[in-house]
């Protein structure tokens, strides 16, 4: 089984439709005793959270989201965890829409600590901005 996914930030590696997760999203994940969960924004996300399970390497959640223009959207996902060769944590993803028509597959990598930094300046900022 792949190391955990507590604490580690990931990113897709590329956009998906517009107006939907993309590179400049952010996902911040936990995990504990097979319970997996994650804060995510960015992007045309402002806000975004995932709920699910972890069984060895397959995780199994739903996940829900506001975007910019006020929608929201939901679904459901399955992934595997793959340790790539540097060491990172890859998630090779195949996704579904419960909200809306829509289905589809995406990989979402490590971020490494350099670009996290940035990247949390840039999405608390973003956020703060949105904020009520």
């Amino acid at each position: 089984m792949a190391r955990s996914l507590d604490g580690l930030v990931l990113a897709p590696v590329a956009d998906q439709a517009p107006g939907q997760v993309g590179t400049r999203t952010r996902f911040t994940y936990h995990e504990k005793d097979g319970e997996i969960w994650a804060e995510y924004a960015g992007g045309d996300v402002v806000r975004g959270q995932l709920v699910g399970t972890r069984t060895d390497d397959r995780l199994d959640f739903r996940y829900v989201q506001l975007k910019h223009d006020g929608s929201t959207s939901s679904g459901h996902c399955v992934s595997t965890v793959v340790e790539l060769p540097d060491g990172r944590v890859r998630l090779e993803e195949a996704w579904e829409w419960e909200s809306q028509p829509g289905s589809g597959t995406s990989v979402v990598e490590q971020v490494t600590e350099p670009v996290v930094a940035r990247v949390t300046e840039a999405v608390v900022e973003q956020v703060t901005e949105h904020a009520p």
